[in-house]
């Protein structure tokens, strides 16, 4: 198979692919929701060893453990990337791990810290609050000092991220969430919402925050939101909307 790949430019790095993420970006992408040119090479996040080190990929050899997201091809067994877009791995985090969690623990850390920085006293609902991305955001948000109504499909899921530090939790099918949030919250409405779910959400969601609360959508599990007249906006309380992505 080596002497099939092409040679590497001087500052990439030629990987031997040990592991793969999938993630549900990923069986978007394949749906067609997401629309991108083709030929399209499959798999954006991954980890694994370098067998080759371009002359100005400075900073690694071969041998190095390395992981990396955003970068097309990763479902394959061979990958050359460039060396600023990789991770050095420490010994005691296993590829497996590395191809599993980076892309969910970015964007999560990135929705806690920067996209409403949450601090002590702050109140947000998290949609599916017991995915991958919905339970890493719920300990960061308790990390921080935040006040957590987590939101989810079964009563299964809601005593996982019970168990993961949500503070309320509201089962979508019992269609209680914002009753929820105005109570966690004296009626005042909570911060910030995280919403991933997208269309069949998106109603809840602004009638969950606060006068000048931020909406933070980051997916589109159920489907793209309709556009919308921005005016209703102003009628949920001048809040704010902002659509993310890492």
């Amino acid at each position: 198979d080596e002497l099939l790949l092409q040679p590497i430019e001087p500052d990439q790095l030629l990987i031997e692919v040990e592991a793969a993420g999938v993630n549900f970006f990923d069986t978007q992408l394949r749906s067609g929701l997401y629309k991108q040119p083709l030929p399209l090479a499959l798999g954006t996040e991954g980890a694994g060893i370098v067998r080759e080190a371009g002359a100005k990929a400075n900073g690694f050899r071969a041998g190095d453990r390395v992981a990396w997201v955003h970068s097309p091809g990763s479902y394959a067994r061979w990958k050359a990337i460039a060396a600023a877009q990789v991770f050095a791995l420490p010994d005691n985090l296993s590829c497996e791990t590395a191809a599993a969690a980076l892309f969910q623990g970015m964007t999560a850390h990135y929705l806690a810290c920067s996209t409403y920085s949450l601090e002590q006293g702050s109140t947000c609902v998290i949609h599916s609050a017991a995915g991958g991305v919905g339970l890493l955001l719920t300990q960061i948000a308790k990390m921080r000092g935040a006040v957590v109504v987590g939101a989810v499909s079964t009563p299964a899921k809601a005593a996982v991220a019970a168990a993961n530090g949500a503070d309320h939790v509201a089962v979508y099918a019992d269609g209680d969430l914002v009753d929820i949030a105005k109570r966690a919250t004296a009626g005042r409405g909570v911060d910030v919402v995280y919403d991933a779910v997208g269309k069949d959400t998106f109603e809840q969601s602004l009638a969950c925050l606060r006068v000048r609360g931020l909406l933070a959508l980051y997916g589109e599990a159920s489907g793209l939101v309709p556009p919308l007249d921005v005016r209703q906006l102003l009628t949920a309380g001048a809040v704010y909307l902002t659509r993310t992505g890492l």
